[in-house]
């Protein structure tokens, strides 16, 4: 199986991007490439200095949803980022930050986690998603 997932990560919530890593890490383990690509808060999120930290919850979590995420957590559930690095570690994941979206967010490449891989343009994401499926998230 050598048709590749295309993730557009744009939301930058915890929970948004556990769906993308865990959806990248299935992938990646039926050897299937993965090609991402950050724009906007996904990609704010993706910050050396933010990686680590709480991106919140989508307001459709609600009080419910951050007690369940919360208990997950305690019970030991890798976080977006840890999964997306066990993905990485099978090979076949490329993160690749919006160019348009680093300019927006005044960024350059020593401001985001080493989980990116580089920078690209639209064009080149559509390019190296070639017939796959795209998703967007």
């Amino acid at each position: 199986m050598d048709e590749s997932l295309n993730l557009v990560l744009f939301s930058g919530t915890d929970d948004k991007l556990q769906a993308a890593a865990v959806l990248t890490a299935g992938a990646a383990a039926l050897g299937r490439p993965v090609n991402i690509f950050l724009q906007y808060w996904a990609l704010d999120a993706f910050r050396a200095t933010k990686i680590g930290g709480d991106h919140g919850l989508a307001p459709e979590a609600g009080a419910a949803g951050r007690v369940a995420v919360d208990a997950l957590a305690r019970a030991g559930q890798a976080t977006w980022a840890e999964t997306l690095r066990q993905a990485k570690s099978l090979g076949g994941v490329d993160i690749e930050a919006c160019s348009l979206s680093m300019d927006l967010l005044r960024l350059g490449t020593l401001d985001l986690d080493p989980l990116v891989d580089g920078v690209e343009g639209v064009t080149a994401f559509y390019l190296n998603a070639g017939d796959g499926q795209i998703v967007f998230i």
